[in-house]
């Protein structure tokens, strides 16, 4: 099925549809920082080891990673709104399932389905080019992208303060609240205006089964890595079938004729380099929430660390959502002036600035709030120019899938953010009364691999190829190319 035209005239009020769709999209990008706070309480909680209370907050990552693509396809297919409906399905279920579990295989499962409805995000952003008037287009774009960071940093403090003064299970419910006020506004808020044909080729069910196994096998074993140990047997033989599969769902995709993710698009130039940039600052994004944090809370002693309490440190983290969320619609008007491209490099050039500062404004809370801020600031300018760039080099009818893929990309780059940085803060530490803790020299290091990371990210962005001709349609149809329009069915007929 196909969405509505571009140009078809929105119905609705596009101020109440942009902010249903980012709200939706918070709340499920909230899901996967929600126990982050409960991690030192979990094994009690639970009756589990240390190592088993992590897949608490794994299957969420890894559940979100395999629905996201899975849903896009199906947003393209069946229509983007009733897609995003079905997604908050599991989010209200998880979220109930998990409030009322007693053990650590319960908890597992209500976590594992909260993750399903991270495809809220690309569905919406998706959704947006069908509603949203052309001269709005960019701006909100840019809002529902940072939604994704956004998110992730007010879901610290909430969680926080819920964690420090009620009980646990509360959390589950309020986001159980949460997630069934989303569906009930997505269901009477936004307007089902998409316009659909009948399907040629149906759903590929063997390419969704080949690319969750994939994406399973890669992302348990860089996740997992640090504590199975990266030599290991089950590590290796993890990245082994990884390889395997998805260089066998590459081929298949390529030779079935309604493929679950076109490679052939995703392999142009301007899509390529922007789902490779895309990897780098999901990277340099999460580095700083897995440093600044421990930084905040180790115990002053130290002569590093800041003391601070859980609350405390939810707090002290909160300004740098805040600022990603001022920034994302400057982005959008940034784009629509001079093009996705310049703001994407802005972004990157920002966080690389955010973690170079950190160099010498990491002895107090608000210096390192304030370096948060900045990285964050990057990030909401950088988040809110991806979709631009791949929704101006894909056809109309694959939007959903192209920005799933996207959204992908960056949870692949946050999936190796977490390995890499965990292993710095692993083997470089100091040890005192009787505890072993990451060195100041581990969060400097961590601090300047996002810098270069970031580096990386503005080195990429400056090969995507993008026409200055095309600035003036990325505020509209975020910038529909004159390769986009080759894609489209029935372009070479008409």
């Amino acid at each position: 099925m196909e969405a509505s035209k571009p140009g078809a005239a929105p119905t609705g009020h596009p101020g109440r549809i942009v902010a249903v769709l980012a709200f939706g999209g918070i709340v499920a990008s909230v899901m996967q920082t929600l126990v982050v706070p409960l991690l030192g309480e979990l094994p009690r909680i639970l009756g589990t080891s240390r190592s088993n209370a992590t897949w608490v907050v794994t299957v969420t990552l890894l559940a979100g990673a395999v629905a996201t693509p899975i849903m896009g396809r199906l947003g393209d297919l069946y229509g983007k709104r009733r897609m995003l409906l079905v997604s908050t399905v599991p989010l209200i279920a998880g979220s109930v399932v998990a409030a009322l579990a007693s053990g650590l295989t319960t908890m597992v499962v209500g976590r594992g389905l909260q993750g399903l409805g991270v495809g809220l995000v690309p569905l919406g952003i998706s959704l947006l080019r069908d509603l949203v008037p052309p001269e709005k287009l960019g701006t909100s774009i840019a809002l529902m992208s940072a939604s994704l960071g956004i998110g992730g940093a007010l879901g610290l403090p909430f969680a926080s303060a819920i964690a420090d003064y009620g009980s646990w299970r509360v959390l589950f419910w309020v986001s159980a609240g949460l997630s069934v006020a989303i569906a009930a506004l997505l269901k009477f808020a936004v307007p089902d205006t998409e316009r659909r044909a009948p399907v040629t080729g149906g759903f590929d069910y063997v390419g969704a089964v080949a690319l969750g196994a994939g994406l399973v096998a890669l992302l348990l074993a860089v996740s997992k890595g640090a504590d199975w140990g990266w030599g290991s047997g089950t590590t290796l033989g993890l990245f082994a079938v990884a390889v395997v599969v998805l260089l066998g769902w590459g081929l298949w995709e390529l030779r079935v004729p309604e493929p679950m993710v076109d490679l052939r698009t995703t392999a142009r130039p301007r899509v390529l380099l922007t789902n490779a940039a895309s990897v780098v600052v999901g990277f340099a994004m999460y580095a700083s929430s897995l440093i600044v944090p421990q930084l905040l809370q180790l115990p002053k002693e130290t002569g590093y660390g800041l003391g601070q309490s859980m609350m405390a440190m939810g707090l002290w983290m909160m300004p740098g959502g805040l600022m990603m969320m001022a920034v994302a619609p400057l982005g959008g008007k940034l784009s629509g002036k001079h093009g996705p491209k310049v703001t994407l490099l802005l972004g990157s050039v920002v966080i690389a600035i955010g973690y170079g500062i950190s160099g010498f404004l990491m002895s107090s809370a608000w210096q390192l709030t304030l370096v948060m801020c900045v990285i964050t600031a990057g990030v909401g300018f950088a988040y809110g120019a991806m979709p631009a760039l791949i929704m101006s080099g894909v056809p109309q009818s694959e939007t959903a899938a192209a920005n799933s893929f996207n959204t992908l990309m960056r949870s692949i780059g946050t999936s190796a953010s977490a390995a890499v940085i965990g292993v710095v803060l692993s083997q470089m530490t100091v040890s005192g009364g009787g505890f072993t803790l990451p060195s100041e020299d581990a969060f400097r290091t961590g601090m300047l691999i996002g810098c270069g990371v970031a580096v990386i990210g503005a080195l990429i962005t400056l090969a995507i190829p993008y026409r200055a001709a095309e600035v003036g349609a990325a505020g509209g149809e975020a910038g529909v190319s004159a390769e986009a329009a080759a894609a489209r069915p029935g372009a070479a007929r008409s």
